[in-house]
């Protein structure tokens, strides 16, 4: 083997140890609050939220394996309310109820519109693309619910108590990000920033939120509900 060859063999092997992560992985911790003048003003019930750690230094590795995400229509409900996939997954929208649904999106995340489809059917949608898709029912204004799509795999979405716990994280550099419903994208963009993931557990600290407020929408056709669109279903 000459010199040259010997030489792109160690600068080839020097690249794979400085994109591949380390092999000891961590655990991050943050919680979600309401500041203490929306907590006087509010109830103490936390909105969904999520909280997602996206590698700058190496290649995030792809989603565990598992079943697409089934978000059920049932009692005029969508169940679960957030769903969290890889961007290029599936998340299955079956009708339990007894009567006509339809389902659709006109946010960012992924556009769509699944049409009427009745009682004991089912359709599916791709969300091919990274971001928050709030997902609506043409006939029934009060069913709402969220999926957001992540190219990461490394993601806490809140619990009661408002704590976020990501496992598994590979020492490197991450940009964290935050979505919580309801609140305005000026305070989230507050909490974007860069991150350091050490051998060590880290706590990433408060997300206090302000204004959550429940999302607002029309329907399809960029229209208020009718009184009486829904009479029939």
């Amino acid at each position: 083997m000459t010199i040259g060859a010997i030489l792109r063999n160690i600068a080839a092997v020097c690249l794979v140890a400085y994109t591949l992560p380390s092999a000891q992985a961590s655990e991050a911790t943050a919680r979600l609050r309401l500041t203490d003048a929306a907590s006087a003003k509010r109830p103490a019930k936390l909105p969904p939220a999520v909280l997602w750690l996206k590698p700058l230094s190496f290649t995030p590795p792809p989603f565990p394996a598992g079943p697409n995400p089934v978000m059920l229509q049932k009692n005029k409900t969508f169940s679960p309310h957030l769903v969290v996939v890889p961007v290029g997954g599936n998340v299955t929208f079956p009708n339990a109820d007894p009567f006509f649904h339809n389902v659709f999106s006109l946010f960012d995340g992924k556009r769509f519109d699944l049409g009427l489809y009745e009682a004991n059917s089912s359709r599916s949608v791709n969300f091919s693309r990274e971001g928050i898709s709030y997902i609506f029912c043409n006939i029934h204004p009060e069913m709402s619910a969220v999926v957001i799509s992540l190219s990461t795999p490394y993601y806490g979405i809140a619990d009661a108590g408002g704590q976020f716990r990501l496992i598994g994280l590979p020492e490197g550099e991450y940009e964290m990000r935050v979505w919580v419903e309801g609140e305005r994208q000026p305070t989230l963009d507050r909490y974007t920033r860069r991150v350091h993931i050490a051998a060590e557990n880290v706590n990433l600290g408060d997300i206090a939120i302000e204004h959550p407020q429940p999302t607002q929408h029309l329907n399809k056709f960029g229209q208020p509900y009718g009184p009486s669109d829904h009479e029939i279903y």
